[in-house]
């Protein structure tokens, strides 16, 4: 699948394809199903299948304190993109002066004279352009003059739900994982490269893998049971999302620490290595401790409880490929 990162960066030969537009926060079973008309009314025009997608997403940029948490980067998005079949994903900076755009600049510049659309796939509540004056009304009329046509999504339902962002969102902040999984058609993970940090955890028996969550804001807070997976092998493990208040932190990371990781020589360490961590069980909310040996006692207790869930749960866990084994 081939990345345009920037409108700047199309090319004449990316005219002629069926777009879809959106933030696919999650890429869940409703976007699946959108997607996957993409890639079938694609192969019926002979066009690559195209998916946009804005970064930052639009309401980070207007109103960051009201933005909903993220289920996912565009790194994520993108893997998941590929997975569906698409031919491109358009990585489109959102930023004032493409906010600027009135709706129909943005048809006759983006989607007319660059990527010469055959057919657009949107929500029928879709809304665009400068002030969100342009709709799906505007849209159809536009195509009609301009030659492309625009067809509507549906919404996808699992269980008498409807699937979408909120939902997962929702289910995510009450730890209702199973329910999550089910709209999304895979458990929900973070994923990302692990950095150095303070070196506490060595002090204390317990090092964690560090990763910056590349969010504003984290869909779950809070200490958890996790499995997480690096270089093709599974571990089971304790993880903390947050700010670290005892230490004064100021930005969310997610901590792990993987339980009876041995360095190895295809191994040595975990800096720089690329890791999914998937939430299993919520133990605890995060608060600030009044010293590190308060804290200290406190993880011996979370990865007790993590490793008795792990236990518990280990048939269920290998039946779902989830993980492969711990202690």
């Amino acid at each position: 699948m081939e990345l345009i990162r920037g409108l700047h960066n199309i090319a004449a030969r990316h005219r002629g394809c069926v777009l879809t537009i959106g933030n696919f926060d999650g890429v869940h079973l409703g976007h699946q199903a959108v997607l996957a008309r993409v890639r079938e009314q694609a192969e019926r025009l002979h066009v690559p299948a195209v998916v946009m997608i804005f970064e930052p997403q639009p309401l980070e940029l207007f109103a960051p304190h009201r933005a909903p948490a993220r289920l996912s980067r565009w790194q994520d998005k993108w893997q998941m993109f590929r997975h569906c079949g698409m031919d491109r994903m358009l990585l489109t900076q959102f930023n004032q002066r493409f906010a600027n755009l009135t709706a129909e600049e943005f048809i006759d510049q983006v989607l007319v004279a660059q990527l010469g659309v055959k057919l657009l796939v949107v929500g029928d509540d879709f809304r665009f352009g400068q002030g969100r004056t342009g709709d799906f009304n505007l849209l159809q009329e536009a195509g009609k003059r301009l030659g492309f046509s625009v067809i509507d999504t549906k919404s996808y339902r699992t269980e008498d739900i409807r699937v979408s962002s909120t939902a997962i969102r929702n289910a995510l902040a009450s730890a209702d994982f199973a329910a999550a999984e089910r709209m999304l058609g895979r458990p929900f993970s973070f994923t990302g490269r692990v950095r150095h940090g303070a070196k506490r955890g060595r002090t204390i028996s317990f090092p964690t893998a560090n990763i910056a969550l590349q969010r504003q804001q984290s869909p779950l807070k809070g200490v958890f049971a996790v499995t997480t997976t690096v270089a093709g092998k599974t571990y089971g493990g304790v993880a903390n999302i947050g700010r670290k208040p005892t230490v004064n932190g100021d930005r969310e990371l997610l901590e792990v620490h993987l339980f009876d990781f041995q360095p190895s020589n295809e191994l040595p360490d975990l800096y720089g290595k690329a890791l999914t961590v998937t939430p299993l069980a919520w133990l605890r909310d995060e608060h600030k401790f009044n010293s590190f040996p308060e804290l200290e006692k406190q993880i011996q207790q979370d990865a007790e409880a993590a490793r008795a869930y792990l236990a518990a749960n280990a048939t269920h866990l290998i039946k779902n490929d989830v993980t492969e084994e711990w202690t």
